[in-house]
């Protein structure tokens, strides 16, 4: 007999309502958007689909849902942005007719990620008695107070929570916002009227003495409540293992690791592994996730597997989720459904996984308040997703909502890439646009600049500036702790060693017992520093004219790296460079030119008809002599390829490493123009396919253009020739990447050992 839990996973999402039909297709036409007319009175989705088309239409289905969303780049390369504002009022009108029980009888896309946020969720009650449409709940939650909106929250799915932010403008977005809060247990942090921060301390080298200094600067300003969180350049557990146990030091030595946990976000299992090992040097678990269980795979988890480690979480962190609308559609995913829905469903997948880790708490002994946060990473992917600041203030607006109405404590990564028309300044303006929903807390490094992933984002300063002018608060264990430092006053002013991380390393190195003169700690902090910033990490120091303004000098450096990272991302591998380059044949892609490149991603996944001919051929002229080829593109920094003497010194370094592993490496280098990642595992299904035994490519490509310091990034896949010969199976999640190469970050000698240690076939 099965199981409950099995019963539900099959009949999940089923109801009253009359089931109209499948699920929308996995890949749509290329005909372009539904221009929808004026719909008729009362008449709501699935009545005008069955009128216009005698009977359910996936499709139409799904261009529907899409047109009522607020336009976005993403939402129209699969054909589902509304044609017109027109069109996007009329399919407003019919969502909101439509009933909550009929939408979630009718799912856009069922997989077993569906299944799984659908179970157990229980019914709606009183407070929103018969049948209510959307439009019912879009009244509900603008006039409803918190308690009543947290009551009704968990019963609605997803797919409901997706649809009822399309029917809200902006302000009415921050008017729901603004009321609904989530809390992690034990703290301020989520709550009303606070404003916490993840500090985001990234080194382009994983060097723990860049890690640590960012995080005395951070505290050095008052920030800092949420999270000490490092993006690793390295996922090898033994470098995993000493960023996290860097983390952990500082948390332990000043006292505060009950207050606040750190985290490496790296893949979930490298954790564990990490944790295995080295038991109690984790703290919070890190994934991203996805909103279909296909983009999941391309992340290698899936339901299974984060249910596993969810129900592993027993002690007092748990999980630490992060998001984004358009991961799943540029990672080849979409399910021809819009960027909203996958949102939601993300969140509901997290939601799910809090109550199992709540379940597992509760199984040891443990209060069940899970503490589990989710960061919506908004902005990060590119133009493809969206383009325009006016469009990532929705984006956060929409998935804040989103987020609390699932009953998640929802942070925001307010961010945006440097090839997107987005400005330094324009950040500044989404930031006042999107506060006051409250998000639980937002992203913190020294400056807008990461120096490691390259994008643009929130700045100690800019958490003093919102601070001062939305009156939020700082998780109060933690701000008590400011105040203890010396840098925050009793009153709550900036006290006189604000700003001032030379002072935060004395009290650091005070707490470890150094008893040496206060004069020769300073001198040791200050070679530490120029260290540090020789390395190319940002390290702030005082402030402009008000608290919230960072120093000229740091805005200065700012700006060069902002310029220098505009160059690298339009400029293109010019003549000399192609003529010089040692054994080069040169490809293209489908991308028109640059423009087209930048805008439309997947036109550089895939080579041009012509240089496929040119791998085919190179194919047959090998007879599968060779297991490794190696393969230049320009990416998003042309700039990092051609650096004088770069690329040189790592391929004849590379070459000689693998060489010594007896690896039979093609003689010719692949230049690509116009590349993405993605054109690597093209290459690597013309030349492999078939063949015996393993073969890998090893992918040169510029990337992260706004680290200062024009690196580029090996991405080193391996697969045997069945797996080659499979179209599109070989992808992200079976290949590793080795970042952050360059003559001022990851010395290319070093990172080319590190490529064919990598690059090994067993």
């Amino acid at each position: 007999m099965p199981s409950r839990r099995s019963f539900l996973r099959q009949v999940a999402g089923g109801s009253a309502a009359v089931a109209y039909g499948a699920a929308v297709p996995a890949c749509l036409s290329n005909e372009g958007p539904l221009e929808i007319p004026a719909p008729r009175q009362g008449e709501d989705v699935f009545s005008f689909i069955h009128r216009r088309h005698g009977g359910h239409d996936p499709r139409m289905y799904a261009q529907i849902l899409g047109a009522a969303n607020e336009f976005k780049e993403g939402d129209q390369a699969i054909g589902v942005a509304a044609s017109d504002n027109r069109s996007r009022i009329h399919a407003r009108r019919l969502l909101g007719a439509t009933r909550l029980s009929a939408l979630d009888a009718n799912p856009i896309h069922t997989d077993e990620l569906y299944r799984f946020i659908s179970l157990d969720r229980p019914g709606l009650g009183q407070l929103l008695p018969g049948q209510p449409t959307l439009g019912t709940l879009k009244r509900f939650l603008l006039v409803a107070d918190e308690a009543s909106i947290k009551e009704a929250a968990p019963a609605l799915s997803s797919d409901v929570i997706g649809c009822v932010v399309k029917l809200m403008t902006n302000d009415e977005l921050i008017q729901v916002g603004r009321k609904v809060f989530n809390p992690l247990p034990g703290s301020q942090l989520g709550a009303k009227g606070y404003l916490g921060a993840r500090v985001q301390p990234n080194s382009p080298t994983d060097n723990v003495d860049d890690i640590a200094w960012q995080v005395f600067d951070a505290w050095s300003y008052g920030v800092g409540d949420m999270l000490l969180g490092t993006n690793p350049v390295s996922s090898e557990a033994a470098s995993v293992a000493a960023v996290e146990r860097t983390l952990q030091d500082l948390l332990q030595t000043f006292g505060v690791e009950q207050h606040m946990p750190h985290c490496v976000l790296s893949h979930i299992d490298v954790q564990a592994e990490v944790e295995r090992t080295d038991p109690g040097s984790t703290a919070l678990w890190f994934q991203s996730i996805a909103g279909c269980d296909a983009a999941n795979a391309t992340f290698d988890i899936s339901v299974a597997k984060m249910e596993r480690h969810a129900s592993s979480r027993s002690g007092r962190y748990g999980l630490y989720f992060e998001t984004g609308q358009g991961a799943d559609f540029t990672n080849g995913h979409s399910h021809g459904f819009d960027m909203v829905l996958h949102e939601a469903r993300k969140y509901g997948f997290a939601r799910t996984l809090s109550s199992q880790v709540s379940a597992a708490r509760a199984a040891s002994g443990n209060e069940p308040a899970a503490w589990v946060h989710l960061n919506d990473v908004a902005g990060f992917i590119g133009p493809e997703v969206f383009r325009t600041r006016e469009q990532l203030v929705r984006c956060c607006l929409e998935d804040i909502v989103m987020g609390k109405l699932h009953g998640l404590c929802i942070g925001l990564d307010v961010c945006s890439t440097l090839h997107m028309d987005v400005s330094l300044e324009d950040l500044d303006w989404c930031l006042d646009q999107i506060l006051p929903a409250n998000p639980a807390y937002l992203m913190a490094l020294p400056t807008k600049i990461d120096p490691m992933l390259g994008y643009l984002t929130t700045g100690y300063h800019d958490h003093v500036r919102l601070r001062e002018k939305f009156g939020y608060r700082v998780n109060d264990a933690m701000w008590a702790f400011f105040q203890q430092l010396g840098v925050i006053e009793s009153d709550g002013r900036p006290g006189g060693r604000f700003g001032d991380p030379l002072w935060v390393y004395l009290q650091y190195r005070r707490r470890k017992g150094d008893p040496r003169a206060d004069d020769v700690v300073f001198a040791e902090g200050r070679r530490k520093l120029a260290e540090v910033r020789s390395r190319g990490v940002f390290i702030a120091e005082g402030h402009g004219d008000r608290h919230g303004d960072p120093p000229q000098k740091l805005r200065e450096g700012v700006r060069r790296i902002y310029d220098d990272a505009k160059l690298g991302i339009w400029a293109e591998l010019d003549d000399r460079f192609v003529a010089e380059a040692p054994d080069a044949l040169v490809l293209e892609t489908n991308s028109v030119d640059r423009t087209d490149y930048i805008l439309h991603p997947v036109t550089g996944e895939q080579l041009s008809e012509r240089s496929q001919s040119t791998v085919r051929s190179l194919r047959e002229h090998r007879a599968g002599e060779v297991d490794l080829q190696i393969v230049i593109s320009d990416g998003l920094n042309a700039l990092a390829i051609m650096e004088p003497g770069q690329l040189t010194t790592f391929l004849t370094a590379l070459r000689a490493a693998l060489a010594e592993r007896d690896r039979r490496v093609a003689s010719e280098h692949l230049i690509v123009n116009s590349g993405r990642v993605r054109a690597g595992y093209s290459i690597g299904e013309t030349l492999f396919a078939g063949l015996e035994g393993r073969r890998t490519i090893l992918h040169v490509i510029g990337e992260r253009p706004g680290t200062g310091h024009r690196t580029f990034s090996t991405y080193i896949t391996s697969a045997s020739g069945e797996v080659w010969g499979r179209a599109g199976e070989v992808d992200h999640n079976i290949t590793k990447v080795v970042s952050g190469i360059a003559n001022t970050a990851l010395d290319p000698t070093q990172a080319a050992a590190d490529v064919a240690r990598l690059a090994k076939l067993d």
